[in-house]
């Protein structure tokens, strides 16, 4: 047997569970954000339409911060950078909906910082960025 090559099998592994999980949080919000937004519009736009269009922002952030883990990984840089606007988003919209509710007559996907998705919004840029720092650091000193 000629063993100077190492098989695929025998080559280390690199655990990509938690990206995996990143990734589906990330297109579970993407769905649910979305299908809000549509649903809020086509109800009643005029109602709330800088909360709907909102909505409709968040929902266009985590389709992007999918496709780009999806196509990046942990290490791309464009996923970073779209966290750090979605985390921008989130507080902007959590502060303003507390310091000037009437600026949204109904909750956006980011009002109150998420709390109608039990803050998962806020957190999510935050435990994808902090994943993504320390998972270049890694890399590095491999």
């Amino acid at each position: 047997m000629n063993r100077s090559a190492p098989s695929r099998s025998d080559r280390p592994r690199r655990s990509r569970g938690a990206e995996i999980v990143l990734i589906a949080v990330y297109a579970i919000f993407a769905l649910s954000a979305t299908a809000r937004s549509l649903v809020q519009m086509l109800r009643d736009f005029s109602f709330a339409p800088l909360a709907y269009l909102l909505s409709l922002l968040a929902a266009l952030t985590y389709i992007a911060v999918t496709i780009a883990l999806i196509r990046g990984g942990r290490r791309s840089r464009t996923a970073q950078v779209l966290c750090v606007i979605e985390l921008i988003g989130v507080v902007v919209v959590g502060t303003l909906s507390l310091v000037d509710p009437q600026l949204f007559p109904d909750d956006t996907v980011w009002s109150v910082y998420g709390k109608g998705y039990g803050f998962v919004p806020l957190a999510l840029p935050v435990v994808a960025l902090a994943y993504m720092m320390l998972s270049g650091r890694r890399g590095h000193r491999a």
